[in-house]
């Protein structure tokens, strides 16, 4: 089931839809990771500019383990097949429009995004006051 790419990426922050990812968006975002590693908003990086980019948009980071990725773009299925090729019959799983892949709603989605931003605002808030 292909995901609804509406749902993909960050949707919120600080309770607010950020609607359409703008380069204004990921370069705060690239400042903000450049900061929380201890540098100026001068010397943003390369990487960090690629981070903030798939951090906003959804895109997954290239270097995952492709093993990993072909294990993730298998069915579950054949994932938790013991012998493959075994004789057997699967069932259809109706998808539904409020999950993704992973089986996950929208509502979990969401609160580990919010877990993760608000780890995120520590880290920067710690990186700001160390200065």
């Amino acid at each position: 089931m292909n995901p609804n790419p509406l749902k993909v990426g960050v949707l919120t922050e600080n309770s607010e839809g950020i609607g359409t990812v703008t380069r204004k968006m990921v370069r705060e975002r690239a400042v903000e990771l450049a900061e929380i590693k201890g540098h100026t908003a001068q010397e943003v990086s390369k990487t960090d500019w690629e981070q903030a980019r798939r951090e906003l948009t959804g895109e997954p980071a290239p270097d995952r383990d492709p093993k990993e990725l072909l294990l993730e773009s298998a069915s579950e299925a054949e994932r938790w097949d013991p012998v493959p090729g075994s004789v057997g019959q699967a069932v259809p799983v109706s998808g539904s429009e409020d999950e993704d892949e992973e089986g996950r709603s929208d509502n979990t989605r969401l609160t580990e995004e919010g877990i993760a931003g608000a780890e995120h605002d520590q880290m920067r808030q710690s990186s700001r006051s160390a200065e």
